[in-house]
């Protein structure tokens, strides 16, 4: 029988701040593909001890995030574009059931963050810090995710998603532009608090094969 080791208490949600903290930076290449994790400067950084920070870096390596070497440390993982294709083939399943679920649930307990979140992507253009544009990106497809009211298909779509905005991030600089995007994530966003269940996952669909050939089109 397997036992599993318990983290000191308080250890679990430091090592969920450290999970979250690291996973942006990797996926906002702040920290970019294949540079070395400084854990002792993380440790001082984020004020964690080493035990929680190893069990945040153990659950970026099952999301393909950082990849660990025996007695060479651990790094942010390479962005591998041939992935491209296999993320986008589970994503077109996927995407469109977790629209039409947040739809059917007209948003649910993230009905809030919908609404706000709404307003603010209504406000951007191709114009905005590049920054912005995939922080607002993320936080899109993360609130659908919430209200589809699964936690399995949240937490797979999350890690897809993950990935995927990491190749994104490569080819932002390169789209001529991006408007066209944003104006989808305002449909798909509407057509889920108006409860359209089949418009929603229509809308999903086409813009999960929009982010793919507008990301082949400049790789």
């Amino acid at each position: 029988m397997t036992i599993t080791t318990q983290l000191p208490l308080g250890a679990e949600s430091m090592a969920e701040r450290a999970y979250q903290v690291l996973r942006d930076r990797l996926i906002m290449m702040d920290i970019a593909p294949g540079d070395p994790i400084n854990e002792a400067q993380l440790v001082a950084e984020l004020g964690i001890g080493r035990t929680p920070l190893r069990e945040a870096l153990k659950r970026l390596e099952v999301d393909h995030l950082v990849q660990s070497y025996p007695r060479r440390g651990t790094f942010a993982s390479r962005v591998d574009i041939t992935e491209l294709a296999d993320i986008t083939e589970v994503r077109q399943a996927l995407e469109p059931l977790a629209a039409a679920k947040a739809a059917v649930l007209q948003g649910g307990s993230a009905r809030a963050g919908i609404q706000t979140t709404l307003a603010a992507v209504q406000q951007l253009s191709g114009e905005n810090l590049r920054r912005t544009l995939m922080e607002n990106d993320l936080e899109v497809h993360r609130l659908i995710y919430q209200a589809a009211g699964n936690h399995h298909l949240e937490q797979t779509l999350i890690r897809l998603d993950n990935l995927a905005t990491r190749i994104w991030c490569m080819a932002l600089d390169r789209l001529p532009s991006i408007d066209e995007h944003i104006d989808e994530h305002v449909a798909l966003l509407q057509a889920i608090l108006d409860g359209n269940a089949q418009r929603a996952q229509e809308l999903a669909l086409e813009h999960i094969v929009h982010f793919e050939k507008s990301v082949r089109s400049v790789l």
